[in-house]
Formats: structure tokens, C-alpha cells, sequence
């Protein structure tokens, strides 16, 4: 099985190939994935950062892709060049995404053919960002969806694994198979970067006294008081808590 790139913003992985079947999660542009089967419009895949399996609408995918560069902000515009204009489009790339360098001017990196993104909104594809905050801030009040890996759409445990994936650091998708990769332990004291799962749930500490998840109820990434959120915690059996900082390696 050959690898290909998705070459479009991103794409929806449904459960079945119709696009009225459960949307699974998402891919984001230049990630890599292997076609296991295809069936008329779609094409069963497996995604190589995280494995995950499930439909994908048929496209003109990337057969050979290198990334050179990431997105470092939540949501890039993307523009077009005209008459030496740069003008913006209605689309846009998101956070983390690869992309390669077709060429460059100084404030803006072509992309993909007349194609181009500011380059302000860019770092090395080898740039490690180890404050978590700050990455999992960038996605507040961004809407709740299930399945979304987005700004524009997002769940509680695609919010955790868009900063390991950013770091290309591997970490599961869902918040199940997310449980079984973290190992269980008591809340300390100290509960800056612990990653807490409860009732198929998880959200990240940001320090003591705040907690950051996207949060199903209210329809977006919100921050709670940390109080609030230890309650409902320690009413839970079976927690699991993993520090973040310890999902290795960097």
C-alpha cells in the first residue's frame, strides 16, 4: 500500500462511505494516510500518525509529499496571487497542518500551485512547543464538535491530541484508547499538565486552579475553576490522570 498526503484543508472520516454516516474525526492537509480499500466515491484509509481507520471522499491525493513547515496559529487564511496582489480566499489551513514550500516571497510561502499562506503563521516542522497552555488556549470558545480536529469544530479529546500531534508526538485519538495509553495515579497537589479522564471525557489542568476541555454541555472550549472540576472528579471512581509533560519523547 502506497502512502498518500491529503491535499485538501481537511477531510472527514465517516464510519461508512456516506457522508450521512457518524463523522469518526478528521484529517488535516498534508497528512499521511494508506488506502486499504476502495468502494465508488470513497476510500477506506488508515492514518499513519495515529492509525485510525475510516472513509474518506475519493480525491486527487499527494503520492509524494515533504513537509517543510507547520501551522502555528489556529486557522490560517489562504491567499492567491493576481496582477502581484495577494488576495485573501474564503478557505483556510488549520493548526498543525504540514505543508512543503513551493516558493517564497518575504511575507508570504507558496504552498500548493498559487496557492500561498503568510509566513508569520508558519514554524519548522521540527519546532517542539512544549508550553501546553498556550496551545490549548489558541482553542477557546471554539465550537464543540464530535469528531472535529478544527478551530472551526472540535472534541474533548481531539483538544488533547492536536498538542501532541502538533509536537508529532504520538498520542491516541479517542478518549478510550486514550485511557488505555495513559496509566492510572492519584491527584497530587500539584496538578499543573495533568491530562483527567472521566465518563468518556477528558480535559487537561492548566495550572491549579484552572481546566480547559471541550465541554459537550456548553458547545465550545471553555476554561472551569479547578474546584468545580475536582468535584465532579473525586465523585467519579476509576479516574485516570497522566501529566503531560511525561507523553513522551521530545
Amino acid at each position: 500500500m502506497k502512502n498518500n498526503f491529503l491535499n485538501s484543508s481537511f477531510a472527514n472520516i465517516n464510519s461508512k462511505p456516506s457522508s450521512n454516516s457518524e463523522v469518526l474525526s478528521q484529517i488535516l492537509y498534508g497528512e499521511k494516510f494508506k488506502i486499504l480499500s476502495k468502494k465508488k466515491n470513497w476510500v477506506k484509509i488508515q492514518t499513519s500518525y495515529d492509525n485510525y481507520v475510516g472513509y474518506i471522499k475519493k480525491d486527487k491525493f499527494y503520492e509524494k509529499f515533504i513537509p517543510k513547515l507547520k501551522i502555528f496559529k489556529v486557522k490560517s487564511k489562504i491567499f492567491v496571487k493576481k496582477n502581484n496582489k495577494f488576495l485573501p480566499s474564503k478557505n483556510y489551513l488549520y493548526f498543525a497542518s504540514g505543508i512543503s514550500v513551493l516558493n517564497k516571497n518575504k511575507n508570504f510561502i507558496e504552498f500548493k500551485k498559487n496557492r500561498w499562506i503568510k509566513k508569520s503563521d508558519t514554524k519548522s516542522i521540527s519546532h517542539q512547543e512544549k508550553n501546553f497552555t498556550k496551545i490549548f488556549k489558541l482553542f477557546l470558545n471554539s465550537k464543540y464538535l464530535w469528531g472535529g480536529k478544527t478551530s472551526d469544530g472540535i472534541d474533548c479529546s481531539a483538544l488533547i491530541q492536536i498538542y501532541f500531534y502538533y509536537n508529532r508526538i504520538f498520542f491516541p485519538r479517542d478518549s478510550k484508547d486514550q485511557i488505555k495509553f495513559c496509566k492510572k495515579k492519584s491527584v497530587k497537589k500539584n496538578i499543573k499538565g495533568d491530562i483527567i479522564f472521566w465518563r468518556g471525557h477528558v480535559g487537561v489542568c492548566i495550572n491549579n486552579s484552572k481546566f480547559i476541555h471541550a465541554y459537550g454541555p456548553k458547545k465550545k472550549v471553555i476554561i472551569m475553576p479547578t474546584k468545580f472540576t475536582v468535584d465532579l472528579i473525586h465523585k467519579t471512581a476509576n479516574l485516570i490522570v497522566k501529566k503531560i509533560s511525561n507523553i513522551k519523547n521530545y
